[in-house]
């Protein structure tokens, strides 16, 4: 009588119990958390995501919180930076997420999903949201943000040291990566991700 699970269209293969151990771990750069901030009335969102290993934090400007608008913004986020840095990213079962397959074909970068009522499972992503919410208030509207607002917020974080990094930044710790993608690829990594336009 309680009817179906809403949210039982997240695959086995795709469940955080399925993650490789490495993504634990935070050894490797490219392994992403993501979630929505939502303004009032969960009317208005921002997209965000946290770098697993540097806690790297970017924001992205999302026209709706539904799942078109979601893909969307996350492929514009995954698109600015270098194919290495764009693994994967745990989400948790949010009906806006139900485009990751679309996601992951046109991103390369595999969803995988934490259990619900299981926020300890996306501990960077909510300790992030915690921090910008001091910038982006619940019961604000927020889609006035333009994409360069956000990007000046997401700077707040990621220019602060962190105990975790040895008193380091996030962006800079992010950025240490880019040298050893380019030997990799035979060349000049090319990222115009926002985070290069922050400054420590």
């Amino acid at each position: 009588s309680r009817g179906s699970d809403r949210r039982s269209w997240v695959p086995d293969a795709l469940r955080i119990t399925s993650r490789p151990e490495e993504i634990e771990e935070r050894q490797i750069a490219g392994h992403w958390e993501g979630d929505l901030i939502k303004g009032a009335f969960n009317r208005s969102a921002v997209a965000t995501l946290v770098e697993r290993s540097t806690r790297l934090v970017l924001l992205a400007q999302i026209d709706a919180p539904d799942a078109q608008s979601t893909q969307i913004g996350f492929e514009r986020m995954f698109g600015q930076m270098p194919a290495a840095l764009r693994q994967t990213m745990t989400y948790d079962r949010g009906s806006e997420m139900t485009c990751h397959q679309a996601l992951t074909e046109n991103t390369g970068v595999k969803i995988y999903f934490a259990d619900p009522h299981s926020p300890w499972q996306r501990g960077s992503n909510e300790n992030a949201n915690g921090l910008i919410r001091q910038y982006l208030p619940k019961g604000e509207d927020l889609s006035g943000y333009t994409q360069s607002v956000l990007d000046a917020l997401a700077q707040k974080p990621n220019s602060g040291p962190r105990k975790v990094l040895d008193f380091g930044t996030p962006l800079k710790a992010y950025n240490e990566y880019l040298p050893a993608i380019a030997t990799e690829a035979g060349g000049v990594a090319s990222h115009n991700s926002t985070a290069t336009h922050l400054t420590p």
